[in-house]
């Protein structure tokens, strides 16, 4: 066993301003455009989507792919989406995963331009996993962590089941608050002991004796604020 520093915060509890901000996200539309390039990339993704009927799952920030690998090769019935801003992790993929399944695409996109895209689109995944994002403990950096973000709303319209993993148990327990306050569900909050670990984080903070933890949660039922949507929506797809 190894030293892995824990996260370090200078907030001991739910952020003041959560329900605040994740309202105001609901209610008020995220007005940013997407780059040129995620269009690009989710243009060719909409291509590949045509006539494929099953399944579809979201791999956000999947690094190398061993976790979007791993996915695929355990739901062979599903496409798996591995989706990554790095070019560099990316291109590594097919050196460093041993091998990659027939039913997994790798996709370099930005994942908030990507998430408007997909829910102005109409798309809505079966399953989307968040394995240990970015906690951004600082409290200043609140609106940085996926739910405090203006692209929450969108995240929840295009997933029907989230699953997110991190070391940092707060991180959870306001993700699970968000989660509430948007859809009236309530998530489930566990500890997590991977067997085998499927990411490099995962791996690293599981051998060095830090404690995990996994939320799962069923979004279906949220539905995007209208006002959020193009007046006229073309490709939408069950993913």
């Amino acid at each position: 066993m190894f030293y892995i520093r824990e996260v370090e915060t200078n907030q001991p509890d739910l952020h003041p301003r959560l329900d605040e901000l994740v309202n105001k996200h609901l209610q008020h539309v995220f007005r940013k455009p997407p780059a040129q390039p995620t269009r690009e990339a989710f243009q060719r993704l909409q291509q590949f989507a045509k006539g494929k009927s099953r399944p579809w799952i979201l791999d956000t920030g999947c690094g190398i792919g061993e976790s979007s690998a791993t996915l695929a090769k355990r739901n062979p019935d599903a496409w798996v989406i591995g989706v990554d801003q790095s070019f560099k992790r990316l291109d590594q993929a097919e050196r460093v995963v041993e091998e990659l399944p027939e039913n997994l695409t790798l996709l370099r996109a930005d994942l908030i331009d990507l998430w408007l895209l997909a829910a102005q689109a109409g798309w809505r995944f079966e399953q989307v996993y968040l394995l240990y994002p970015n906690p951004w403990p600082k409290s200043e950096h609140f609106q940085r962590r996926w739910h405090g973000h203006a692209i929450w709303p969108f995240l929840l319209a295009t997933a029907n089941q989230l699953e997110l993993r991190s070391n940092w148990q707060l991180y959870l327990q306001e993700f699970a608050r968000a989660v509430e306050l948007s859809t009236g569900v309530l998530p489930v909050v566990e500890p997590w002991l991977p067997d085998p670990p499927i990411t490099a984080f995962e791996r690293k903070y599981h051998q060095a004796g830090q404690a995990l933890w996994r939320l799962q949660a069923d979004v279906s039922g949220f539905q995007l604020n209208s006002a959020f949507l193009p007046d006229n929506q073309e490709d939408q797809h069950q993913a």
